[in-house]
């Protein structure tokens, strides 16, 4: 193996091959399967999706997520320049406050979606794992070479999520202020066990949690000392995947694409800073903003489906003559639902909640219904909100 990389990217020549998480070794000790996903071995499950899935519902889990790409940028006009390349109010972020926002093409469609915290001296971004050397090429090719792009690839990322990752979480931090200090998209700099970390109150499952970068070599002992509070069980990829579904929390690569804009997605609060649309200078944002004003073709929708037979992403929706006018972009067993559940794109005019929905996987036609998201309320802790 050579040392040699992209020098655009700094994506290594061997990423062809697997790459190992930090914690591939930890995993494997703790009976995690491990499969291939977003160019690494990632744990899909260990004691099995459902248990799993409904442990983080209950209680808390750990994921290991140290594929997501981490960036920090700094440099002159940081603000100004990133808001060319996403549609959030990036100078409106204070430090510590997070957002999530969506790096766009010319067109207006999504190249990834991402989430960013405002640091001192910088703005530090984390970015899909699938995406993230695109998005680095991306960014230095759209950024001034004023900007410096930091790949934090020496550090592992890993979610707490549950209604019981507080609790967990509390005993083990120190810093500068509580941990309860930290609400719903905020973040700041702790230790754990005397590592250093940055921890966020965020994730991608709709329970309260916390989002924590280590340093990679430290993550073994963090994880430990996680998973051995009674709360906490490490939980794979398959039941990340249920439980973001029921959340409403679309997928990069499967409910959002290039083809895909903001509104399609639904994601219209990516949007919603009223100087950005005023100002209307981020990529797409004529299209945008007329979708915005005037609707989407299509639109991103949730739907229960009749039966206990889940319809998978490629699921076609058909029209009363039975031509394709949509699709299944994510789909499954909800096990706090206890039914089949899905995301699609249909014709605006399909999107009503209650509207009747046929779907064709593979020959077999099946029958669902246009719901409300989330399928499962949010609980995450919100600013003045009592817990």
């Amino acid at each position: 193996m050579t040392d040699t990389s992209d020098t655009t990217t700094g994506k290594p020549d061997f990423v062809e091959e697997l790459m190992l998480l930090p914690l591939d070794a930890w995993h494997r000790a703790r009976g995690g399967r491990m499969v291939p996903f977003a160019g690494y071995e990632m744990p899909v499950q260990y004691e099995g999706i459902m248990a799993e899935h409904q442990w983080v519902r209950e209680s808390a889990g750990l994921f290991d997520v140290s594929h997501m790409g981490q960036l920090l940028l700094s440099g002159e006009n940081l603000d100004a320049e990133l808001e060319k390349l996403i549609p959030a109010d990036v100078a409106g972020v204070a430090v510590g406050q997070q957002k999530y926002s969506l790096l766009l093409a010319e067109n207006g469609g999504i190249l990834d979606d991402l989430m960013f915290s405002r640091w001192p001296g910088g703005i530090y971004m984390v970015v899909n794992g699938a995406c993230k050397w695109d998005d680095i090429a991306h960014l230095r090719e759209h950024l001034p070479d004023a900007i410096e792009i930091n790949h934090m690839d020496e550090h592992a990322l890993l979610a707490l999520q549950g209604p019981k990752a507080f609790d967990a979480l509390n005993r083990h931090v120190t810093g500068e202020y509580p941990l309860d200090a930290l609400v719903f998209m905020k973040g700041g700099k702790f230790e754990i066990g005397g590592v250093p970390v940055y921890i966020s109150r965020s994730g991608y499952t709709g329970e309260d949690g916390f989002e924590i970068s280590i340093p990679a070599d430290q993550a073994a002992k963090v994880a430990d000392l996680l998973c051995g509070e009674p709360e906490v069980k490490p939980i794979g990829l398959g039941a990340r995947d249920s439980l973001r579904l029921e959340a409403d929390l679309p997928l990069y690569g499967h409910d959002l694409d290039p083809e895909t804009t903001p509104i399609m997605a639904t994601l219209n609060f990516a949007v919603a800073s009223k100087r950005r649309r005023a100002e209307a200078n981020f990529p797409g944002a004529e299209r945008i903003l007329h979708e915005r004003e005037n609707g989407p073709i299509q639109r991103r929708v949730g739907l229960i489906v009749e039966g206990r037979q889940p319809v998978r992403e490629g699921a076609l929706v058909l029209d009363d003559q039975g031509n394709e006018v949509g699709r299944v972009t994510s789909g499954g067993f909800a096990p706090t639902v206890q039914k089949p559940i899905a995301m699609a794109y249909v014709p605006t005019a399909m999107a009503q909640i209650g509207t009747r929905v046929t779907l064709s996987q593979r020959g077999k036609i099946h029958h669902g219904e246009v719901v409300a998201m989330p399928f499962v309320p949010h609980n995450y802790v919100r600013q003045g909100a009592s817990k």
